[in-house]
């Protein structure tokens, strides 16, 4: 067990700790946070799933990581992201833990999905009271094309399908997940 609970990963505290008797979450044990999201944080690991990422993503809104946020984006995205406001947002939010809802490794053949609930203490109404930004996010697989021509071709890396940017794309265009497929028929469905 860790020593307390500042060593433990931003992604694995438990929400419901005053509502429970375990403050981290057992689903996966309690990670320490340079055993779980910090050396994808530092660049020496790479998420390999996207429950992995989405995890990490959090981890970096609690750490305030705003270009591994910036990073983790699909990178046809990223140019439409505003980092102060992530960092803002970041900031001014109490974060208090995260749980899993669902994960679909295969929602299709490059797209994953994950329900979570980013937990945070609301200060809106005098009193902190316990709330939560419930979601669905997508995620999509795309090969590291520095590998494309070995034999490790099939290695890929997660990103963040970010439905709130503003695309201007039809749905013939080539995707911008660099599938090669039409827009429509792989990450248009999702933003």
């Amino acid at each position: 067990m860790l020593s307390n609970e500042s060593d433990i990963c931003p992604c694995r505290i438990n929400p419901n700790a005053a509502l429970s008797s375990k403050s981290i979450n057992s689903d996966k044990g309690a990670f320490s946070y340079s055993e779980c999201c910090q050396p994808l944080h530092l660049g020496s690991k790479v998420a390999d799933t996207s429950e992995a990422l989405m995890r990490s993503r959090y981890a970096a809104f609690v750490k305030v990581l705003p270009d591994y946020i910036l990073k983790t984006t699909l990178p046809a995205q990223q140019a439409y992201l505003d980092k102060q406001a992530i960092i803002e947002w970041a900031e001014q939010t109490h974060w208090s833990g995260l749980t899993i809802v669902y994960h679909n490794p295969k929602v299709s053949k490059r797209h994953a999905q994950v329900e979570f609930k980013a937990y945070y203490h609301d200060q809106q109404f005098g009193s902190p009271r316990l709330s939560a930004h419930h979601e669905v996010s997508t995620f999509v697989a795309v090969k590291d094309r520095k590998l494309w021509s070995t034999e490790q071709s099939s290695q890929h890396h997660w990103y963040f399908l970010d439905p709130t940017t503003a695309l201007n794309l039809s749905q013939k265009q080539p995707c911008i997940c660099g599938s090669g497929e039409k827009f429509k028929r792989c990450c248009g469905q999702f933003v």
